[in-house]
């Protein structure tokens, strides 16, 4: 049957952006058009400022006047299209802006439904239990620190100025122990009556011949 009469394929509804591109290209057309008339008008004003008053100047003037009633209609339009444009990319922008809130409304909501999930699966009670056991298997880890760290045999409290004057006593005693001569390994020896002999290696050569020839 189709075959026979005929039928006409249903054509896609224009979306909002071929709309939008559509009336652009209608506006860039009128803008050429008002741009050939602009150099029209400019022709015929350097043609009135040649010519005198006089009927000539006045054929002029009339199409002049013509040129300019038809650049007006077209900016007419051309404005009222731009307001189209304008009013269909506003329209386009909200639509977008209420796609992207749906879209985070959406994945919102599926956040909050597996979160849900999850905390479901949480028991509060079971937490507290386990962060107390782990309170007690600290505190009990510390008191055995503590009872392997204990010092044994040694009082608890002891006064420093006692252990002071036991190290003083300790230095007197080593002082006692060691003989003077020892105390000062730079003193002279008391047994030393005499200064000690200089080394004839260092005695004057000219000294020795002298004490030779006078003996």
């Amino acid at each position: 049957m189709n075959r026979i009469f005929g039928t006409t394929a249903k054509k896609p509804k224009a979306s909002l952006a071929d709309a939008i591109a559509s009336t652009d290209n209608r506006i860039a057309t009128i803008e050429v058009k008002i741009r050939k008339l602009d150099a029209e008008l400019g022709r015929y004003k350097e043609q009135m400022s040649k010519l005198r008053n006089g009927p000539g100047k006045e054929a002029v003037q009339r199409r002049a006047i013509g040129v300019l009633k038809q650049k007006r209609m077209y900016e007419t339009q051309m404005q009222t299209l731009q307001q189209q444009t304008f009013n269909m990319e506003s329209a386009a922008m909200t639509t977008e802006n209420l796609r992207n809130t749906m879209a985070t409304v959406d994945a919102m909501k599926s956040a909050n439904q597996e979160m849900q999930k999850q905390y479901g699966k949480i028991d509060i009670d079971k937490i507290d239990s386990i962060h107390a056991d782990m309170e007690d298997m600290i505190d009990q880890a510390n008191e055995i620190q503590e009872s392997l760290g204990r010092s044994y045999g040694v009082p608890e409290e002891i006064d420093e100025a006692d252990l002071e004057a036991e190290l003083d006593a300790l230095q007197d005693m080593e002082e006692e122990e060691t003989p003077s001569y020892l105390q000062d390994i730079h003193a002279t020896p008391d047994f030393i009556d005499e200064a000690p002999i200089e080394d004839r290696r260092n005695t004057n050569p000219e000294a020795v011949k002298t004490a030779l020839s006078g003996s």
